[in-house]
């Protein structure tokens, strides 16, 4: 590891299993079922499930009919966005306790820096275990924790004792766990590129480590530098406070297959007055807009055209969209729609925040 490096204390916390989890508070005859949050066994997609539920295979992402099929007893929710939105801000109001240096990922998961804290507390891992043990009295949930000298070790960290529990991997253990770790809890390392590193022989960070850095980025191209550093415990990567959107997007699964561009565009009009809602809500415009169209058969579309000027407006959106539609026939039924904006006003117009690094001794108290 580069000693050079200014080691930090970071710690990343992940709600245990969250919308599944807000709906059995919520409801206490949920508890201990096996649950899914989505739309449904015959139309919709798992959102999220339930522990109890997982260990019958089921996932997020999975088809409903797919996730029913694994669990005959599992129980389908409808998310409720505005609640867990509402959670995840009393969440973060803790975090916020502990330093300004919180970096939100999505709603249920986010990394703090507390290299310098608000409580002058030198261990990482008692602040994550205090602010584990704020979230379950305070909001009612458990959480999990990783706790490392950088982003990267220590979100691996934070799925190791999950549900409700830490791992702390300290600066002296931190190339020893990296050379033990499966190739697949690399970040960026999905199934397609774990089936290439296998036929190249590399199963773990220690078969990993073995290999050059012209190698890696023969091999994987602009990834290979980052696989060269981080199984060296290199990852420069600092705690960013306010996460600048790169796209704005609302899109909804039907619950029957549409047909016809007529009833296509009916839909496309009511995900354009959401998407009008968020932009305005977030004071956001953008000038790259995109259509998003899953098929029958679950192949995705995207069509997509960039504008000379910022747009935000509904019947801009919904005029461009309309354009975007007829652009080529479709090619089967359709399942979902989405819109989304990119290229906005927030990638040039808005500030990234300064933020100091703090040089530290090799030994300190994790």
């Amino acid at each position: 590891m580069d000693e050079a490096l200014p080691l930090r204390k970071i710690i990343h916390v992940d709600m245990d299993a969250f919308y599944a989890s807000v709906e059995q508070m919520d409801n206490p005859e949920l508890k201990g079922k096996p649950i899914a949050v989505g739309g449904g066994e015959k139309r919709g997609v798992v959102s999220a499930a339930s522990y109890e539920a997982r260990k019958f295979g089921v996932r997020s992402a999975m088809p409903g009919f797919k996730a029913k099929r694994n669990c005959p007893d599992l129980i389908f929710v409808r998310p409720r966005f505005d609640r867990y939105k509402e959670i995840s801000t009393q969440v973060r109001k803790i975090f916020y306790d502990y330093t300004d240096l919180v970096e939100p990922l999505s709603l249920d998961e986010a990394y703090l820096d507390v290299t310098e804290n608000k409580k002058g507390n030198p261990s990482a891992t008692l602040i994550a275990t205090e602010i584990r043990e704020r979230i379950l009295n305070e909001v009612g949930l458990t959480a999990s924790a990783g706790i490392s000298i950088n982003k990267f070790i220590a979100k691996v960290a934070s799925d190791y004792n999950k549900p409700n529990g830490q791992k702390t991997v300290n600066p002296e253990e931190v190339l020893d766990f990296l050379e033990t770790l499966d190739i697949r809890k690399f970040y960026g390392v999905g199934k397609v590129t774990a089936e290439k590193m296998y036929k190249l022989g590399i199963f773990t960070g220690k078969d990993l480590k073995t290999k050059s850095a012209e190698f890696l980025e023969r091999n994987f191209g602009k990834s290979g530098p980052f696989y060269y550093n981080v199984v060296r415990g290199i990852h420069r990567s600092e705690v960013k406070p306010h996460r600048i959107a790169k796209s704005v997007g609302a899109e909804r699964t039907f619950s029957e297959n549409l047909t016809s561009e007529l009833f296509m565009l009916e839909r496309l009009e009511k995900i354009a007055e959401e998407l009008d809602r968020r932009l305005k809500r977030y004071k956001i415009s953008g000038k790259t807009i995109t259509l998003k169209i899953k098929y029958s058969d679950f192949t995705t579309q995207t069509r997509s055209k960039t504008l000379d000027f910022y747009i935000a407006d509904k019947s801009l959106l919904l005029e461009n969209t309309k354009e975007l539609l007829y652009q080529e026939k479709m090619h089967n039924s359709v399942r979902l729609l989405g819109i989304s904006l990119s290229n906005l006003n927030t990638d040039s117009d808005r500030k990234k925040p300064e933020q100091k690094s703090v040089s530290v001794q090799l030994k300190f108290d994790f």
